[in-house]
């Protein structure tokens, strides 16, 4: 069988740039995000975490933060096939847990809101798999992400670049 691998064979399209540095601009702001993200993180199991990370990530199209939050799930030990196969959570269910399977409900209800609700039915087993303050943390925290999916595709933020911390 033989593989095909760009580098090799092809010149890959130049990176974007970036369209403006929200850390630099609105410093006070952008530290308060920081200071919102680590509270959020709180009370929420770390792999639970990451993986609402890098799903909210792909509903919102934000490649810094698909490879910002793939990478540090990976690095924390996470599967490469459960991260994977998020994208695709509802026919894999059997990749995740119950209670991860809540939390990924929660998160997409929570990401995409057209229907302008969080439908009852979707809270019911996310408060089934997790007590009130957990319940409480992972909504601060899909919350969160979604913010950060925001200011990193509105201001074109450079995927690629980023190393998990040790």
């Amino acid at each position: 069988m033989t593989t095909y691998d760009t580098q090799e064979t092809e010149e890959r399209v130049p990176e974007h740039a970036a369209r403006l540095d929200l850390a630099k601009l609105a410093p006070e702001a952008y530290k308060a995000m920081i200071r919102l993200d680590a509270a959020a993180g709180q009370g929420v199991e770390p792999a639970l975490l990451h993986l609402v990370k890098v799903r909210a990530s792909q509903i919102n199209h934000c490649a810094f933060c698909l490879d910002m939050h793939s990478k540090d799930a990976l690095a924390a030990g996470e599967s490469a096939e459960r991260v994977i196969q998020l994208s695709a959570w509802t026919e894999s269910r059997h990749f995740y847990t119950a209670k991860e399977i809540a939390a990924l409900e929660l998160t997409e209800a929570i990401t995409v809101l057209t229907d302008g609700f969080v439908p009852d039915e979707v809270y019911a087993r996310a408060a089934k798999e997790f007590d009130e303050a957990e319940l409480a943390g992972l909504i601060i925290a899909i919350t969160t992400i979604n913010a950060w999916n925001r200011f990193g595709v509105s201001t074109r933020m450079v995927p690629g670049h980023y190393t998990p911390r040790a």
